[in-house]
């Protein structure tokens, strides 16, 4: 998922005149607290067909996962962008340019939520194989505007005749489409912060089990919260994408009291805020 706002933050990646660096921070400090992109509908998506029993068939992108996406010792699954062979690398790209030829407007709605995530997950992961090594995702500075940051609002395919970049999959087909908090536990963002890459291509049957399993995870993980005595610090994927979770900070806790265990619960309980929220940024490689 494109997890943070990025106004500002690549622009320190280019050489610029020290004037303009002056503007940029003061743009930086004035942004510091600014959320991530609101839900904003692109209607041209909302087109389905729920009489449609067609399938998509995922099974490529499901075996380079479980082929280069592994568990570490610190329990984040991380994705060998380095070992892709260039067997696989044409396999991704084959699969990548099917889902392009997809009429996807004709399949129920099921069957687009897998569709989609899968492709924001697959395109992701060539985005860094493009660029790679890199440090982080957000060194992909290929988002068309002065103050971009990272790869998000690159135009990279093309979707019945649409052109569409990774911000419009996220922030305006799948969040104001479907509306589920959980959808941020199946799409990665390549970054050691995010939600991992789920172990299997999502699928119109496996979606909300692998929603639930996600959010199990993450909320569990130290990545999702923290507790250290009465310090309470949250992923900031909750506080770039509050609205999702109730919109408030007592309503993100709410979620996160939901997918707890017992020993983080416990901790959680009764309280209506946190204090902080971070996110890692680094590359989700291995």
């Amino acid at each position: 998922m494109h997890c943070a706002p990025s106004a500002t933050a690549g622009f320190f990646h280019r050489a610029i005149p020290a004037t303009c660096i002056a503007v940029a921070m003061l743009l930086m400090t004035a942004s510091v607290t600014l959320a991530a992109p609101k839900p904003d509908l692109w209607p041209r998506w909302s087109s389905h067909d729920p009489a449609s029993t067609a399938r998509i068939d995922h099974a490529d992108w499901s075996r380079l996962i479980s082929v280069y996406a592994r568990p570490s010792t610190d329990g984040v699954k991380r994705f060998g962008y380095g070992s892709v062979t260039k067997a696989d690398r044409a396999a991704l790209d084959a699969y990548i340019n099917r889902l392009q030829a997809t009429p996807i407007s004709r399949f129920n709605r099921r069957e687009q939520f897998a569709y989609w995530v899968n492709f924001y997950n697959a395109l992701t992961v060539k985005v860094v194989l493009d660029h790679y090594p890199v440090a982080t995702i957000r060194d992909i500075d290929i988002t068309p505007g002065f103050f971009a940051d990272g790869p998000w609002g690159a135009k990279l395919v093309t979707v019945e005749g649409e052109k569409v970049a990774l911000d419009d999959i996220e922030h305006r087909i799948l969040r104001p489409i479907w509306k589920d908090p959980r959808i941020h536990y199946v799409v990665n963002c390549a970054s050691i912060g995010c939600p991992d890459i789920p172990p299997v291509a999502v699928t119109a049957d496996n979606a909300d089990k692998l929603m639930e399993a996600g959010a199990v995870a993450y909320v569990n993980h130290p990545r999702g919260a923290t507790v250290t005595g009465d310090r309470v610090v949250v992923s900031s994927i909750y506080a770039w994408f509050d609205e999702d979770f109730g919109g408030t900070e007592a309503g993100v806790l709410d979620h996160l009291r939901r997918y707890a265990r017992p020993d983080l619960a416990a901790k959680l309980k009764g309280r209506d805020s946190y204090n902080d929220d971070v996110y890692d940024w680094k590359l989700n490689g291995r």
